[in-house]
């Protein structure tokens, strides 16, 4: 979610994702920005809760995401006391790098964007005239496709890579697949309008890079047509789906290799993420992330306001060699749990 509860976590075993001895050596020099789309005034400069995945198939090659604000209207837009999200505009930015980290870009695609809403500051006690009426296909630095399929990007991104499929064989030599996951929303309030049921869904975003270029690379990801349209995952109900981690199995041994596996936590009771029963969820792809197959792993019917002793809310996932899915159960407090075993013979 866009605002978060931190958790104390005691004797968590970490998990460390990237191969020290795989970075380049451009990404051990100096310090880089990544946001560099990044606009003033406030809102648009405000950037959150990062993540970032290297290619292995192409080391030069990373992609970062976050809770990115550059697409909302700015604070003095309509109240200036207030500063709100911009209704239906998408807060999940993207950014990549090309050289290893040593300097990142933000792409600029279109969709659905309040740049446009600057607004004037009006002195107090003046009734607002410039209400922010975003732009329906107006530059956007978020991910490219979710108000043309009547979602919206709603942030807390998750990121990772596989092998692209071609005719439904995986392989490293076809090229990688991003898989780009975060919380999605449904952009219409209509009923009759929903792309899910629920309240809160994991949208799935994903491109392929098929050269080992860079110049191809930056092509690729910043051209909108090269990206496909999300893929939902529905919490069902009054569901809202939170705290999402995605991981393919990159292993080419591995019997479940190019399988992508998406493991949330689905809140059954609503959108308050510590008030309510969680389904700790793990969601499973065969396809390259067309249609996904989900168990759920933990249930949680003791997650009420003030329990501090609540249970799973939260994992994380990685693909060993053995094809065994690894998950890591985050608690609340200072409760931990792991548990490895071969659950894609679940899904």
């Amino acid at each position: 979610m866009r605002s978060r509860i931190l958790a104390a976590l005691v004797g968590l075993p970490l998990v460390v994702a990237f191969v020290l001895t795989q970075v380049p050596a451009a990404a051990q020099g100096a310090d880089a920005e990544v946001t560099v789309g990044s606009t003033n005034p406030f809102s648009g400069n405000k950037q959150n809760e990062p993540t970032v995945a290297i290619d292995p198939n192409h080391h030069n090659l990373l992609v970062a995401g976050a809770n990115d604000n550059i697409d909302m209207e700015d604070c003095n837009a309509g109240d200036d006391t207030t500063c709100p999200f911009t209704l239906g505009v998408g807060s999940t930015g993207i950014q990549f790098s090309t050289n290893g980290g040593a300097s990142w870009n933000q792409p600029t695609f279109t969709g659905y964007s309040a740049r446009n809403c600057t607004g004037v500051n009006e002195p107090p006690g003046v009734t607002p005239t410039d209400a922010c009426v975003p732009d329906t296909a107006g530059p956007i630095g978020t991910l490219p496709l979710y108000s043309d399929n009547g979602v919206v990007s709603d942030g807390d991104p998750a990121v990772g890579w596989g092998p692209a499929p071609i005719a439904g064989a995986f392989s490293w030599s076809n090229g990688s697949r991003l898989y780009f996951a975060n919380l999605t929303s449904n952009f219409s309030s209509r009923h009759s309008e929903s792309q899910f049921k629920g309240v809160e869904a994991i949208g799935v975003s994903r491109v392929d890079v098929t050269s080992a270029d860079p110049t191809t690379q930056a092509t690729q990801l910043s051209t909108k047509t090269n990206w496909m349209a999300p893929s939902l995952i529905g919490p069902g109900g009054a569901g809202f789906a939170d705290k999402e981690q995605i991981w393919a199995d990159n292993a080419a041994s591995s019997e479940f290799f190019g399988n992508v596996y998406v493991c949330f936590g689905n809140f059954v009771g609503g959108p308050s993420a510590g008030s309510n029963a969680v389904r700790l969820t793990v969601a499973r792809s065969t396809d390259g992330g067309d249609t996904w197959s989900r168990v759920v792993v933990e249930q949680n019917t003791n997650s009420a306001s003030g329990n501090w002793a609540m249970p799973v809310s939260r994992c994380e996932t990685a693909s060993p060699a053995r094809a065994h899915l690894l998950s890591l159960f985050f608690m609340t407090r200072s409760i931990a749990a792991r548990t490895s075993g071969p659950v894609s013979s679940a899904l």
